[in-house]
Parts: structure tokens; C-alpha cells; sequence
């Protein structure tokens, strides 16, 4: 008999209003019927259906954070970790970071810096998924240190010339629309020196180095981009010349947030598998279940996961309400980042054989969660922004 898992509509009224209750039914029907009946065959091509992620875009998942002039729902940070830890929840998490990058991470500079005439062109069909974005900030000496971006901008006549590339950009191969940062002062301060451009692919000297062959994510697309003299108008400046630094700063605490929520989903989904197992696996002429040891590892897991939770939610309301929360967002990126990976651990240990082998959906979690503590800003990176901040 499957254990019940955790029911959010239930014990988690405080946070949720009714809308953010259907979203999370919607959501996890999505990936029940959609999901997970066809995603082993994704994880060998390596990429999330565009079909796929276009009924998404149908259904509204795209667009939760949005206005409604653009197709939006108009919804809330909470309405973000929902759909985030929903999707974390699939077991499948290179589909969920191919939909949080499009929807939270790349279209959302767009949004935050960009012009009335930008939003207009662009936000309409990333929420519609006509269009999916991807974020060009990472290069192979610059991840979280955004202050060593290489690439630059130069001014020229009536355009400016891009050159430099980017590396470990999810969306990078099958997206439409990139948001890249560029340096457009190479003389200045670091952090007054950065500017974020829109680039349709398609765009001349613009291309994709190669595809990425990674660890896990593997039904997510990752690319290394390349930029030789791109030459773009003074419209595909987001935001103001020299403030791309201030502005991949202001949304890398949604990022976080999102990241948060998909690892305590992906943590969640790992445990109610695992208490399955465990009661039907037998050793030594009884269920795992019955040894002490195991079930209060597990009790102690799911105790640790439920206060990741509730301090992600916390964060989010908190967030919504309009509230400033950089030492918050990093204690939860560091913290459930390295926690999502510990649960993964330990449920690979409790499978036994089964959870070294790539038939079991632990074998694929525990490959797909390693990067939580790496990518958005690596353990040491938040706790860095947390000490700041001490």
C-alpha cells in the first residue's frame, strides 16, 4: 500500500489561499498524466517535448507570475514555489528546470527590466510557450561570480557587437529567446559594467557551441553559446546600459526561492518512494520498515524536509508581501540544496542494489539532485551571504 505523502492542501492553509490550492491539484495532474508516463524516453533524447511544454503554456503554468494584459494570472511568489515544488515532486527534474528556467529565471528579466514594447513583443508568447527563453550569465570562468563575465558589448555606429560565450545554459539549444549579460564597460567597476540584452536565435554570429552531455538533468537541453561580432540594435538593451549586474542580483533571490522549492519537492518524492520500498523490501525475514535504524532515519529526513518547507514558504510570503530577503533565500538555497542531496543518499542506501541501478527512478533522483548544491549559487557562495549578513 503507498504511504500518503505530503498533502500541502491540508497542512499548509496558513500559506495558501484556494487559487494556490487548485494551482498545486492542476500542477500535479499535469505530471501524473503528461509527465511521467513519457519522460524515461526524454531522458535519452535529451529534452523536454516542445509540445510538451506548449500544453503547459495552454493550461497557464507559464504565466502564474504575469499580468493578465499579457495572458497571465497575476499570481504570487507562493503561486511560483507551488508550481516549483509540484514539478520538483514529478522525479523527472530536467523537465521541471526546463519549465522554472523558462519561467523564472530567464523570461522574468524580460519582465523585471524590460521596456513596454519589449513585454508586449515577447511576454505574450512565453507565457503562451510559443516562444522559451533561456539565460546566457554563466561562462566557464564566471558562474557564480558574475563580476568575471567576460563577454562584451561594444558600441559601434548604430549597434552594438557582442562577442564572448556563455557555458551551461539550460534551454541553450532548443530555446527561442536568450537574455545575456555582456559587459559594456570594461573599465569601470565590475558591478556598474554589466548590461543584459535580448537575443532571438537566428541572430548572425550568434550560435550554439555544442550541446552538453551532463551528469543528470538529462531530459533538460544545456548548451555552450558562442557570440562572434553579433551585432545588436539599441532596442535589445533590458534595462539600462550598465545595470545588468543589479538586475541578475535582484531575481537570483526568486531563483533561489524556486530552486529551494524544487529540491524540497524532489526531496519529498524521494522519501514516499523510499517508505514504499522499505516496507515491502525484506532482509533477514522482515521489512527494512521494521528496523529502528531506518525509520528513524527516515522520520528524521522527512522532520529536516518539512522545516526546509515551511521556511520556504515562510520566505515566500514573506517575499510577497513585498519584503527584501537575501540572507532568508540564501540559508534556503544552501540549506536545501545540501539537504535534498542527503535524502538522496540515504535512499539510495535503503534501495539497496535496486538504488544503483538506472531502471530504479532513486538511481536518477539521486544524479539529477547533485546539482542543487552547485548551480543558482554553490553552498559556500550563500553561506557567504548569510554570514554578510550576520
Amino acid at each position: 500500500m503507498a504511504s500518503p505523502g505530503f498533502d500541502a492542501t491540508t497542512s499548509s492553509n496558513f500559506f495558501f489561499s484556494e487559487e494556490h490550492h487548485l494551482l498545486r491539484a492542476q500542477v500535479r495532474r499535469f505530471v501524473e498524466e503528461e509527465i511521467k508516463p513519457h519522460a524515461d524516453a526524454w531522458e535519452k533524447e535529451g529534452s523536454t517535448p516542445r509540445d510538451v511544454l506548449r500544453k503547459m503554456g495552454e493550461l497557464g503554468f507559464f504565466g502564474i507570475r504575469y499580468p493578465e494584459e499579457y495572458g497571465g494570472s497575476a499570481m504570487d511568489e507562493l503561486a511560483t514555489v507551488v508550481l516549483a515544488e509540484e514539478l520538483g515532486r514529478c522525479t523527472y527534474a530536467g523537465v521541471a528546470i526546463t519549465v522554472l528556467v523558462h519561467t523564472d529565471m530567464a523570461s522574468v528579466h524580460i519582465f523585471n527590466a524590460g521596456n513596454d514594447a519589449q513585454k508586449a513583443k515577447y511576454l505574450p508568447k512565453v507565457v503562451s510557450g510559443e516562444i522559451i527563453t533561456a539565460v546566457g550569465v554563466t561562462e566557464p570562468d564566471a558562474g557564480s561570480d558574475v563580476k568575471g563575465i567576460r563577454t562584451t558589448a561594444r558600441w559601434d555606429g548604430s549597434h552594438y557587437v557582442l562577442n564572448g560565450s556563455k557555458m551551461f545554459i539550460t534551454n541553450g539549444v532548443l530555446g527561442d529567446v536568450y537574455c545575456v549579460a555582456a559587459k559594456t564597460d570594461t573599465s569601470g567597476p565590475a558591478s556598474q559594467s554589466v548590461t543584459m540584452f535580448i537575443v532571438e536565435k537566428g541572430t548572425p554570429g550568434f550560435s550554439v557551441s555544442r550541446s552538453l552531455d551532463k551528469h543528470g538533468w538529462r531530459s533538460s537541453d544545456t548548451a555552450e553559446l558562442s557570440f562572434a561580432d553579433v551585432r545588436l540594435p539599441a532596442d535589445a538593451v533590458l534595462g539600462q546600459e550598465g545595470r545588468g549586474f543589479y538586475e541578475i542580483m535582484k531575481n537570483f533571490q526568486n531563483e533561489r526561492l524556486v530552486l529551494g522549492a524544487m529540491s524540497m519537492g524532489e526531496a519529498q518524492a524521494a522519501l514516499e518512494l523510499t517508505v514504499d520500498y522499505v516496507r515491502e523490501r525484506k532482509a533477514f525475514g522482515a521489512p527494512l520498515w521494521d528496523k529502528q535504524v531506518i525509520r528513524q532515519k527516515l522520520a528524521e529526513l522527512t522532520t529536516k524536509v518539512e522545516m526546509g518547507r515551511q521556511m520556504i514558504y515562510a520566505t515566500a510570503a514573506r517575499a510577497a508581501a513585498g519584503e527584501q530577503l537575501v540572507r532568508e533565500v540564501s540559508m534556503i538555497k544552501a540549506y536545501c540544496g545540501e539537504l535534498v542531496n542527503e535524502v538522496m543518499y540515504a535512499c539510495v542506501q535503503f534501495h539497496g542494489g535496486m538504488g544503483f541501478m538506472s531502471e530504479s527512478p532513486i538511481e536518477r533522483m539521486s544524479r539529477d539532485a547533485r546539482v542543487q548544491a552547485i548551480g543558482g549559487g554553490a553552498t559556500e557562495v550563500m553561506l557567504e551571504e548569510v554570514a554578510k549578513r550576520m
